[in-house]
């Protein structure tokens, strides 16, 4: 989560001071010749951030997910925090020295609750607050500064391969260190902490199903070698389970489900499309299937639909045109359900039935971005 920092690092000068690193706190501006000059690189890439296609730009969501941040960091401490929301189908976020925090939409489907979302969010802020960027930095050039020296002595191969080792282990260490940052905020925040253990077991067991669906071996628990510059996920599973049942409070917990859904629930059929294109099956199939463990909603189903019939075996379609008319019947699936049954019954060899479900969606949403391709598959 730290290569593009660590990149623009890279362009700085290699000499300057070597101060150590402090904690930032609002209002915290970079005082020496090295912070400076990451800032100034972060802050030329934010200015170029504002303007991408990519960036989510819907009130509703981003005054959702900067209250959740808020609400996990406390008032004072996220002021200083710009947030964006990246429509990008992985699961990810950074948090860059200059308070500029990114989201990955794929962070939405990946978890359960509010509760975990703040977890991912409590960890880039720990990176933030205890300043790691700088600290990357400074270790970087100064291991560098001594490759370049005793490569002089013995042509560097062993040497540059050790420091560099070195290096990516330091930025294990302050993983750790963002993990371990992340239960505090959520204990305080009246979240359960088991909640971020919880985001560590679901991803490895979405690695597994992807894994099954194209007949591999998991790699969940490969070791990636010196460049892997996070712990391993079932190592970070187990310190953070240990620590979160150390820390659970015995006052009520509350994990908002609730309004973690409904506060995606317009952005859903996008988030949806976006994983489906991934590819994907075993891992869509399984986050659905997750996400389905208090029933199939509308929404799920919807999904579900969506899935199947992109794969598009005769039958998968079959399956997509049930999974679709269960949505409907179900009150609460997006409109597109109505387009996605329509797509699979015309595919399916049921035109007739296909189109009278394609006009249906037009009559329910009549502004549809893809009304005229639709009207030309419904006949019009």
């Amino acid at each position: 989560m730290r290569k593009p920092l660590l990149l623009a690092a890279l362009s700085l000068a290699l000499f300057g001071a070597t101060k150590p690193a402090e904690q930032a706190s609002t209002g915290y501006v970079p005082t020496d010749k090295d912070e400076r000059g990451l800032w100034m690189q972060v802050e030329e890439y934010e200015r170029e951030l504002k303007h991408s296609t990519f960036v989510m730009r819907d009130p509703g969501l981003n005054a959702y997910v900067r209250d959740v941040f808020c609400r996990t960091v406390g008032d004072v401490e996220c002021k200083d925090v710009r947030i964006y929301l990246m429509r990008t189908p992985y699961f990810n976020a950074t948090m860059a020295p200059n308070g500029m925090m990114q989201v990955y939409s794929g962070l939405f489907l990946r978890t359960r609750n509010e509760a975990q979302f703040a977890a991912i969010l409590g960890h880039e802020f720990t990176h933030y607050r205890n300043r790691h960027s700088i600290q990357a930095f400074r270790d970087i050039k100064k291991k560098l500064n001594a490759a370049v020296f005793l490569s002089i002595l013995d042509g560097g191969l062993l040497t540059g391969t050790a420091l560099i080792g070195s290096i990516y282990a330091n930025s294990r260490e302050m993983e750790t260190e963002a993990d371990t940052g992340s239960i505090p905020l959520l204990v305080n925040a009246g979240y359960d902490p088991m909640a971020a253990s919880e985001v560590w077991e679901q991803l490895r067991a979405e690695m597994d199903a992807t894994a099954a669906a194209r007949n591999k071996k998991s790699r969940k628990d490969k070791d990636r070698g010196m460049f892997n510059t996070h712990p391993p996920t079932a190592e970070r599973m187990a310190y953070l389970k240990a620590m979160a049942e150390k820390a659970r409070p015995t006052t009520p917990m509350n994990n908002r489900r609730a309004e973690f859904k409904a506060a995606l629930a317009p952005f859903w059929a996008s988030f949806v499309d976006d994983q489906v294109k991934l590819n994907d099956f075993g891992a869509t199939e399984f986050l659905l299937a997750s996400l389905a463990k208090e029933g199939w909603s509308g929404d799920l189903l919807y999904a579900r639909g969506e899935l199947y019939r992109t794969r598009g075996t005769p039958d998968d379609l079959a399956k997509a045109a049930g999974f679709y008319k269960e949505a409907i019947a179900a009150k609460d699936a997006p409109v597109e359900a109505h387009r996605g049954l329509g797509l699979a019954l015309l595919r399916g060899g049921q035109p007739a039935e296909g189109k009278i479900a394609l006009k249906d969606y037009l009559a329910r949403k009549p502004d549809a971005s893809d009304r005229a391709m639709v009207a030309m598959l419904a006949g019009g």
